[in-house]
């Protein structure tokens, strides 16, 4: 199961991805925010912005989780994932009800993926230095 710990993380971050479109999607729709506009209602703006940052810290988040991996560290990377993936939804839902109760979730998964940076940085290190 461990082994596939970070292969579950990965399949959970695209299935967010998804839902943070979805929700971008629907807000377009229920707004009357024409594409290619990405401005327009506040709620629009609010699901954009959703969407926007979880794609920012997806691209730093999933490189991360693989060096991790790559370096020894599946059940600890993969759980440091699931926290980052919990955060972020947490981040998601509640931007999206109120743009000021944002930060409880950007912390909580900030702490995931920084775990996830220190477990590469450590198991890179290591197997340059100790082999």
């Amino acid at each position: 199961m461990t082994q596939h710990l970070p292969a579950i993380v990965v399949l959970l971050t695209i299935l967010l991805q998804f839902g943070t479109v979805w929700a971008t999607g629907h807000a377009r729709e229920k707004y009357g925010v024409k594409a290619p506009a990405i401005s327009g209602h506040p709620g629009f703006e609010r699901a954009w912005r959703v969407q926007m940052n979880t794609l920012e810290s997806t691209a730093i988040f999933l490189p991360t989780l693989w060096l991790a991996v790559q370096y020894g560290f599946s059940l600890w990377g993969g759980l440091a994932g699931l926290v980052w993936v919990f955060g972020r939804v947490w981040y998601a839902v509640a931007y999206l009800k109120d743009p000021a109760k944002r930060g409880p979730g950007y912390m909580v998964s900030s702490a995931g993926w920084g775990v996830v940076l220190v477990l590469g940085v450590v198991g890179l290190v290591r197997a340059l230095f100790i082999g």
